[in-house]
């Protein structure tokens, strides 16, 4: 399996990107190594299984031949711009293959994400929850927010709130238990 190549600072990838506009095959490779498997898991997201790496192909000789075009600035960063060439290399490959298979009419739907009532719930569940954090403490809210929403680690909201780790999980603790207490009864059992 390929490694991950060390990830690169915005600055170096300007700095590459400068070099390859001014022919340096070596600089765009550099740039390939790094965006390399990112734009492949996209890619494998997003396209059949047998396109995967002729897409892939295509989007860095894409960028090799429009590199001229990019204009290195703060606000587009290179893998913007990458990942936009991606996005509609995969579009145009949609728009030229158009081979899909034909789904029968009576065919049975068991994804319950499908089903039309689906949506209505999730709304609900949404306003339940915004509901039960906007009724619980300042603290608790924030320490809920940052460890779920914003997905740091308890170090970092612990940096966050300026507390040390031990509270921020004694606080989480409490905040969960608060929390649960205040939405309805119909959504406590999954958040147990």
């Amino acid at each position: 399996m390929m490694e991950a190549p060390q990830p690169l600072a915005e600055e170096m990838i300007r700095s590459l990107v400068a070099k390859a506009q001014e022919g340096n095959t070596e600089a765009f490779g550099q740039v390939y190594d790094h965006f390399f498997l990112p734009i492949y898991r996209y890619t494998a997201f997003r396209a059949p299984e047998e396109l995967v790496e002729d897409l892939v192909s295509e989007v860095f000789v894409k960028a090799w031949e429009k590199l001229h075009h990019y204009k290195t600035r703060k606000d587009v960063p290179f893998g913007a711009w990458l990942f936009r060439i991606a996005r509609h290399t995969i579009v145009d490959a949609y728009r030229t293959q158009r081979s899909f298979d034909e789904v029968p009419e009576d065919l049975p739907d068991t994804d319950v994400l499908n089903h039309a009532d689906t949506s209505t719930k999730q709304k609900d569940m949404l306003r339940a929850v915004r509901r039960a954090l906007w009724q619980l403490p300042r603290r608790y809210r924030e320490v809920l927010l940052l460890s779920f929403m914003g997905g740091l680690s308890h170090k970092e909201t612990a940096r966050a709130l300026r507390l040390s780790e031990g509270a921020v999980r004694i606080l989480k603790f409490r905040a969960l238990k608060k929390f649960q207490e205040a939405l309805p009864a119909e959504y406590r059992s999954s958040i147990s």
